[in-house]
């Protein structure tokens, strides 16, 4: 039996999976211990690590769609989302929002008007990537760049508040990954997501509750109860939308990843699809509270 027609061994499997564990383990804490670090180092670090995610992220959607025949405006794309990042930085950044996505319609006008070989399909994705990536990361920066005018050492709290809504989120796929391998048993969207389950979905809601929960616990100003459960069924219900429209979009192209960014996690747009979603309702459950300014 040549070398390339070898079975492995139960031991040789054994220790494959051992090392893919490792691996998967300690790109997450150090994807984790980044992400928790940018956010303590105040709005501009923020930013500028945010920023470079969603160009990841838009990256990896533009190969998706390559994927799937399309040839989108890449370079005005991946400039776009990179913006749509850093406005919250401006403010009131939604005053600028409308000019940007102005500008961005204008120019994948023209481009789509001097390359005849593009269809409006390659226009349209070239618009809707850097909305889904750059636009819908954007909320996290505003979090953090929240202020309160009459409390003092506001910018901890901002901090705390930014970093629970994150939490929140992975708190949610975690708690839904162990509930659904280990209890799941009735399939939520089988053509999807065949290994995603109800009690899966509804262990996830627990995870995200839970953070929200103690977010209202460690006594952060103006957060009260009912904001807690509304916020965290809210959010986690988001990042289940925000994981299965990805898993959409890369069952429709043939792909099993985004990318691999991020070893035995695949691509950042694997890692952060929940969090797409997740971040612009949470932001909005803020907004109607008060909280963002």
């Amino acid at each position: 039996m040549s070398a390339e027609n070898k079975i492995p061994t139960r031991r040789e499997r054994a220790r494959g999976g051992a090392e893919k564990l490792f691996t998967r383990t300690f790109s997450g804490l150090l994807y984790a211990f980044l992400t928790v670090l940018f956010l303590f180092l105040g709005t501009i670090p923020t930013a500028i690590a945010f920023a470079a995610m969603s160009w990841l992220c838009c990256s990896e959607f533009f190969r998706i769609s390559r994927q799937m025949g399309r040839t989108p405006n890449e370079f005005l794309g991946l400039t776009a989302t990179v913006i749509f990042v850093i406005l919250p930085l401006w403010e009131p950044q939604f005053d600028l929002f409308p000019f940007v996505l102005a500008l961005l319609i204008l120019l994948s006008g023209i481009w789509y008007v001097w390359r005849p070989r593009a269809s409006i399909g390659d226009a349209a994705i070239t618009l809707f990537a850097p909305l889904y990536t750059g636009f819908m990361m954007s909320p996290i920066v505003s979090i953090r760049h929240m202020h309160y005018e009459t409390i003092d050492y506001f910018w901890i709290w901002s901090m705390l508040l930014a970093f629970g809504v994150v939490a929140s989120v992975w708190a949610s796929d975690a708690l839904a990954y162990f509930v659904g391998s280990k209890f799941g048993s009735l399939k939520m969207t089988p053509k999807i997501s065949p290994n995603k389950t109800w009690e899966g979905f509804f262990g996830g809601m627990l995870g995200s509750v839970f953070i929200w929960i103690l977010m209202w616990f460690i006594g952060i100003p103006g957060f009260s109860l009912p904001l807690a459960v509304i916020g965290g069924i809210s959010v986690g219900f988001a990042g289940v939308m925000g994981d299965l429209f990805e898993s959409r979009l890369k069952r429709a192209a043939g792909v099993k990843d985004a990318g691999a960014f991020i070893p035995g996690h695949g691509g950042m747009l694997d890692r952060s699809d929940s969090l797409l979603f997740a971040y612009f309702v949470a932001y909005f459950v803020l907004l109607l509270a008060g909280f963002v300014v």
